[in-house]
């Protein structure tokens, strides 16, 4: 009785160890994910963090950790309107949108094609043109602008605002991103 007792000891020693360790891990990552990053790499890696592999989902608290509590994200949702979301709002559409069966099947990845970013004291603008595409999908990439505003705090660069657009053909790209 002795022995299974201390065997069973052990091994919630151990998963606790595991749980404790795992959560400080994720906890560290998220409060440096902007730490000596210049505003170019912090929205570089936003692109990064809410691509995914097929069957995996992103890490909602890294790509949380990269905005204010308080941001703004306005996203084109047809052709002829856009959506004002909070950040968790943001977060809570990906995630419906990760839902859906096709992403779940394939993954789904956004990527920058260019930057033009635009640096001054402890604010940033940074217009992108990405490319969003579902893998496997007949349908070719998404090209769209997102314009992105960030402000330095405590030595990080946060994301302050980011507005979407997608480029028509009455709607051509702006000739800073061609």
């Amino acid at each position: 009785m002795c022995t299974s007792f201390l065997r069973h000891a052990v091994a919630v020693v151990l998963i606790v160890t595991f749980i404790v360790s795992s959560a400080s891990s994720r906890q560290f990552a998220a409060s440096s994910a902007s730490e000596n990053r210049s505003p170019e790499e912090v929205v570089a890696s936003i692109y990064t963090l809410v691509s995914s592999e097929a069957g995996k989902t992103p890490d909602w608290n890294v790509v949380r950790s990269l905005f204010l509590d308080n941001a703004v994200v306005v996203l084109r949702v047809t052709r002829d309107s856009t959506a004002v979301f909070s950040l968790q709002g943001f977060i809570d559409d990906f995630v419906r949108f990760y839902g859906n069966p096709a992403v779940q099947k394939n993954g789904f990845t956004e990527k920058v094609v260019r930057m033009k970013p635009m640096v001054f004291g402890n604010i940033a603008h940074i217009l992108v043109l990405y490319e969003a595409h579902i893998p496997g999908v007949p349908r070719p990439p998404q090209q769209g602008v997102d314009s992105w505003e960030l402000v330095r705090q405590r030595g990080k660069w946060y994301v302050v605002s980011v507005t979407n657009e997608i480029p028509t053909k009455d709607r051509p790209l702006p000739a800073d991103l061609q």
